[in-house]
């Protein structure tokens, strides 16, 4: 049963010694640094679920990286990519039940 189509992943040089340094530097976010590890794993041509079972986390977590990977390339694996999303909604008005 064939399953939907993975997205096609090239990295250039520049953008995998990016992901290498981002996946073992002390300093960076360890949430970072698996989305890293999740990339470079795609870059070798591994399917989703090998990636899953190498590192230890859901088939669905490594779709999402390969796609926003393959849509924003680097930015899209950081999380200041959401923050205009979030600014938007926190403008909303809290409504509070009157007592």
């Amino acid at each position: 049963m064939a399953g939907r189509k993975m997205a096609v992943l090239d990295v250039s040089e520049a953008e995998r010694l990016e992901l290498t340094l981002l996946s073992s530097r002390r300093k960076t976010a360890q949430a970072l640094a698996l989305r890293a590890r999740i990339v470079l794993e795609c870059a070798q041509g591994l399917e989703n679920r090998e990636v899953a079972a190498r590192l230890r986390v859901a088939k669905g977590t490594v779709g999402k990286w390969r796609r926003r990977f393959v849509e924003h390339r680097l930015d899209g694996l950081r999380d200041e990519s959401l923050v205009p999303v979030l600014r938007a909604r926190s403008r909303m008005p809290i409504l509070r039940p009157s007592l």
